[in-house]
């Protein structure tokens, strides 16, 4: 932990462009939440990580190993000379990215990555033996894209209680920027699972979009309470969310999505939606887990 006590913010490096933005973004994010930066490489095989029969030789290990320190070096000047005052600490693991991401993450606030190409693409696959996102003990921001600096932060909302944690995070993220929030709320035909299901039963002659109008305003309204400085954009519409995230990114901040849901949010991590979010949304993109599921 920093010396403020706040958990800090970790960002995943390999030495690629987009690590390197992801790594000024969350040096930002450090700034903004008053925590250290922990600036995290690993460099290992997978097998050997994983206790498979492939372990690396020790000369090819030592010459990682002091790549990896002089990355960590390069960039922790790079960050404290972008963010003065930022405390940044760096960490090296001799194991494979996806295990050494994952133990470090019972640490982090937030952890955060470059979009996945390179090193880093293995890490969203979408299989859930590699998919960092739905592993990892903390929310996971995967930096891509450019974000609209004076835009909103976009929250996908399904209408059930397991988009709580989504939600909740994002008005924290909206609070700490001083931006609005627009909370989405969609469905699909013959995707109505989320309206009709653990008692969200539309009123008699209720009609979808009136339905899914009340459930968005009943999930939204102690978060309202709780940051009144945030400003609410109530979003309801037909479509598939995978189709009206995309199209909200372009003038968003950040989007952010819990990891399952309901609805058109089933199975988000792991399916087309969440995806489609991780290789192609036009800002940074966080993916929220619930306490449940860690």
């Amino acid at each position: 932990m920093s010396a403020t006590g706040n958990p800090p913010i970790v960002v995943a490096v390999d030495g690629s462009e987009t690590a390197a933005a992801a790594a000024l973004w969350a040096a930002g994010e450090a700034a903004r939440r008053h925590a250290s930066l922990l600036v995290f490489t690993a460099y290992g095989f997978e097998d050997a990580a994983f206790g498979g029969k492939i372990y690396p030789p020790s000369d090819w290990l030592a010459v990682k190993e002091a790549e990896a320190d002089q990355l960590l070096r390069q960039t922790r000047t790079t960050l404290e000379a972008a963010v003065p005052g930022l405390e940044v600490v760096t960490e090296t693991s001799d194991r494979g990215p996806v295990p050494a991401l994952l133990e470090v993450s019972e640490k982090a606030r937030i952890l955060v990555t470059g979009e996945p190409v390179g090193a880093l693409a293995g890490l969203f696959s979408g299989s859930p033996d590699v998919d960092l996102a739905a592993k990892a003990h903390c929310p996971v921001v995967v930096v891509r894209g450019t974000e609209t600096v004076d835009g909103p932060v976009v929250v996908g909302a399904d209408g059930s209680p397991l988009s709580e944690a989504a939600i909740a995070w994002a008005f924290e993220e909206a609070s700490i920027r001083h931006a609005p929030l627009v909370a989405l709320y969609t469905w699909h035909d013959g995707d109505t699972a989320g309206l009709f299901s653990d008692g969200n039963v539309a009123f008699q002659g209720e009609g979808l979009q009136d339905s899914g109008r009340r459930l968005l305003a009943q999930r939204l309204a102690g978060w309202q309470e709780k940051y009144p400085d945030v400003r609410v954009e109530r979003r309801v519409e037909h479509d598939k969310p995978r189709s009206r995230l995309l199209s909200a990114s372009h003038d968003a901040q950040l989007v952010v999505v819990g990891s399952r849901g309901r609805g058109g949010f089933t199975g988000l991590v792991l399916g087309s939606t969440s995806q489609a979010l991780l290789h192609h949304a036009s800002c940074p993109v966080m993916v929220v887990r619930t306490e449940k599921e860690n």
